[in-house]
């Protein structure tokens, strides 16, 4: 090359292979020269901010990095924590349903009881009253019999002095037997006894009155016939009859005896009646007691348990209500940081969307300004050659083309090695058609290349920050409708049971209720069965006692008088007498005996049957308090299944769209951090290439600006 008048001419005459050497060892050594010259040169502004927007940009999403990182972390604390809130509620939700049934049921146990208590107490006020009546009215009886028995003891001893008397009179003959022959009637006759002395007037006085109650008793007997008047019986009975007398009092002395054999028998059922009556009123006042101290230590048993119970339910529901708010806060906790998180990594992606515009802006826009403004002092000389590389021009845009060529081997880019031709295709475009900035459309197709790459990172970023967004809520809605299942299964899980349970208990009572019944007809049953053989016996015994008593009355009356006209068996008469007396005494503890079994029989029935309607009543109020339970367990089941079914559909929804999400956003080959590796590193070389670029250009432009003004020298001069 010849230098002259500040114009290089090309050499009219080709090169030898030698000076092609010489001129290619020359390019390099200029290529390293303006290398090294353009790096001890200071960085100009415009590449300051582009490298400061870089800086930038790599420091806004590092921070998203480590932003997505607690966020994760947060997100899997809120996580846990739900979760263990939820099952405390779940817990403490079941424990107050199976206290507030508890307290239901003990309640209706103790109302149960306390209604027992009353009716048993009532019955034990009637007994005792019953019994007290009854005590006073046995007192009363016995007063009487007593005085009557001793009446009609001193009646008889008195009838038998007085017959005994008429006998040993009339076997003297005496004159005052004479005058008892002549009496009209019995006064007249014990008047004369009592003016003989043989019988006292007291006991005149007696016989006057036995005889008086006994014509009173006979005259009200037989209304057919007229009031005998007191004391004085038909004169026709006695008169001329002195024998008569003597019958008369035998009579009287027999109805006397029959009287106090009658009041004895009386006084002895009665008091057997009373006995047994007696014995069953404190036999039920004994069994309601006991009953009532059972049902007294029920109330106060259920009533313990039912305090204990409340108070638990308290504390639970206290502890409930706790979780429920704590659950209500970390929701909203929750809420609110993905809120703000989604309102962060929204505006993260938009600041990267500004940095990366405004440095295409940068880039595109102020390359002419920059070579203006802040030209460098060197220039490199345009060299013309008929090689590839021929000149500085050539060696940058081979040292760019290098460049991007080994950026597309080294992480496999399509669009690298692409460019990396279409700039090799620019440059031999450019030179051949003798640009003077060949570089302009190299340097268009990188910045555009920069662009792409810089807005496919922000757009990944923005992708991210969605995929972390829809993914994070997605795993939130996955674990609520998965705890939700969850606890409407256990939930159902737990009424079915409570409602099996029930239907079990409701069986088993019915099972009790009919084994009651039918155990109350068969008593029912035996005890009827044992009232007719009673009644069939008592009418036996009485019937035999009737027999009895009149055979022996028969025996005694013959067998006491004493006109028979023969010889009788008076001792084997009072042999078959004293073994009818034996049996009249056997048929008459039998008929007591007979009473008394009936009397308790029919008593422990009426007791047992009362305690078996108490049993059935409360079995039924069980069976009827535990039915409509079971019922609305399962009206609650039903609702809960249809709850269920919903939870599940929604829950088949979220993860059909996690699928759709991990298959958008996880199922990749390369991670969102190697791809953001490859494309700084793709944009770093590609700005090198610029760099290389750029630096070749300011020298092209500085060398036309001195042809220009060479040229416009030599035409003034000429």
């Amino acid at each position: 090359l010849k230098v002259w008048d500040g114009r290089s001419v090309r050499c009219p005459h080709p090169l030898s292979s030698d000076d092609s050497r010489k001129l290619l060892a020359m390019k390099l050594s200029v290529a390293l020269f303006a290398s090294a010259a353009a790096s001890a040169l200071a960085v100009s502004p415009i590449g300051k901010v582009l490298q400061l927007v870089t800086d930038l940009q790599a420091k806004v999403l590092k921070e998203g990095e480590q932003a997505q990182k607690v966020y994760s972390e947060y997100t899997e604390w809120c996580e846990d924590r739900a979760h263990s809130i939820g099952f405390s509620i779940k817990t403490a939700t079941g424990e107050v349903e199976e206290l507030t049934a508890s307290i239901a049921e003990y309640t209706s146990t103790v109302s149960s009881l306390g209604s027992k208590i009353e009716t048993l107490a009532s019955d034990i006020a009637t007994d005792e009253a019953d019994l007290k009546a009854a005590s006073e009215i046995r007192v009363k009886e016995s007063a009487d019999f007593s005085k009557e028995e001793a009446e009609l003891t001193e009646t008889i001893s008195v009838l038998e002095r007085a017959v005994a008397v008429l006998e040993r009179e009339m076997h003297k003959g005496g004159a005052s037997m004479l005058q008892v022959k002549n009496a009209k009637n019995l006064a007249q006759a014990l008047g004369v006894l009592v003016q003989a002395s043989s019988i006292s007037s007291a006991d005149a006085k007696r016989l006057t009155a036995f005889v008086q109650s006994t014509a009173s008793v006979e005259a009200a007997a037989d209304e057919a016939e007229d009031e005998v008047a007191l004391g004085a019986p038909a004169a026709a009975v006695y008169e001329g009859h002195g024998g008569d007398i003597i019958e008369t009092l035998q009579g009287l002395l027999e109805k006397a005896e029959a009287q106090l054999e009658d009041l004895r028998n009386k006084e002895t059922s009665s008091a057997h009646n009373f006995e047994m009556l007696q014995q069953s009123l404190e036999d039920e006042v004994k069994v309601a007691n006991k009953d009532m101290d059972a049902a007294k230590k029920g109330v106060a048993s259920n009533g313990e348990s039912k305090a204990a119970a409340e108070g638990d339910l308290e504390t639970t529901s206290k502890d409930l209500a706790t979780d429920t708010e704590a659950k209500g806060d970390l929701h909203q906790s929750c809420r609110t940081k993905a809120e703000d998180f989604e309102a962060e990594t929204k505006s993260r992606g938009e600041e990267l969307k500004a940095l990366a515009d405004a440095k295409r802006e940068v880039s595109e826009m102020t390359g002419g300004a920059e070579a203006v403004s802040y030209a460098a002092p060197a220039s490199l000389l345009q060299v013309a050659g008929s090689s590839s590389i021929s000149s500085s021009v050539d060696l940058a845009g081979f040292e760019a083309v290098h460049l991007i060529r080994d950026l597309a081997r080294k992480h496999g880019s399509a669009a690298l090695a692409q460019l990396a031709q279409r700039v090799a295709s620019a440059m031999r475009l450019g030179a051949g058609a003798g640009a003077v900035n060949p570089f302009d459309k190299v340097k268009g197709l990188i910045s555009d290349m920069i662009s792409k790459l810089e807005k496919d990172a922000g757009d990944d970023a923005t992708k991210k920050a969605y995929c972390d967004k829809e993914l994070s809520e997605t795993k939130t809605k996955k674990i609520e409708k998965g705890t939700e299942i969850e606890h409407l299964s256990t939930k159902m899980d737990q009424l079915s049971a409570k409602s099996a349970q029930l239907k079990e208990e409701v069986a088993e009572l019915m099972n009790a209720l009919s084994q009651l019944m039918k155990a109350q007809a068969e008593m029912d049953s035996i005890r009827r069965k044992e009232h007719d053989l009673f009644v069939k016996s008592e009418a036996d015994l009485k019937q035999g006692l009737t027999g009895v008593q009149s055979a022996l009355k028969i025996l005694n009356e013959y067998y006491a008088s004493q006109d028979k006209a023969h010889s009788a068996a008076d001792g084997s008469a009072t042999g078959i007498i004293g073994l009818l007396e034996v049996v009249e005494s056997d048929f008459s503890k039998g008929l007591a005996e007979a009473s008394a079994s009936e009397d308790s029989s029919a008593s422990e029935h009426d007791r047992e049957t009362r305690e078996n309607k108490v049993e059935m009543s409360m079995k039924d109020r069980d069976v009827e308090y535990k039915t409509k339970e079971s019922a609305s367990l399962d009206k609650d089941v039903a609702e809960l299944t249809s709850d269920r079914s919903g939870a599940q559909a929604e829950l088949d929804a979220v993860l059909e769209y996690w699928a759709r999400l991990q298959e958008q956003c996880i199922a990749k080959a390369e991670s969102f951090s190697e791809r953001k590796s490859r494309r700084e590193a793709e944009i770093a070389g590609l700005k090198e290439a610029l760099r290389v670029l750029d630096s070749e250009t300011a020298l092209l432009q500085r060398h036309a600006s001195r042809r220009k003004g060479a040229l416009r020298g030599h035409v003034i001069a000429a």
